[in-house]
């Protein structure tokens, strides 16, 4: 079970992106969102890593296929970012996918090229 920590640290992170959206709106690249959502979540003293690499675990062997993680913060919650017309099942599996390579509990699908924030945002659990 998913403890207060990352409940408090979950409404840091939506308050931060929805601050984000409403300084910005909706329409532009993914990228934008990215770096402006660094800079709030870092005006709040959370520790973040951007591109963080994901590895595949492939009997025994550590691969890097690619994969990196959008944003990490504090160590536990993934952050995928998107800017697209409207969340698919392909963006929960790829969350999902990450989560469970980086072992990290929670993780949140923020979609930005929405009218409000509410509306692009899943969260996820393992």
């Amino acid at each position: 079970m998913i403890g207060n920590k990352y409940n408090e640290l979950s409404k840091k992170i939506i308050g931060a992106a929805i601050e984000v959206h409403r300084t910005l709106g909706p329409g532009l690249l993914e990228s934008t969102y990215q770096k402006c959502l660094v800079q709030e979540l870092t005006i709040q003293n959370l520790y973040i890593e951007t591109e963080k690499e994901i590895a595949v675990h492939y009997k025994g062997i550590n691969l890097d296929c690619g994969y990196r993680a959008d944003i990490i913060v504090e160590h536990k919650i993934i952050l995928e970012l998107k800017s697209v017309s409207s969340l698919t099942n392909i963006h929960e599996a790829q969350i999902m996918s990450y989560m469970r390579l980086a072992n990290i509990k929670k993780g949140l699908l923020i979609n930005f090229n929405v009218r409000l924030l509410k509306e692009g945002l899943k969260s996820f659990v393992l």
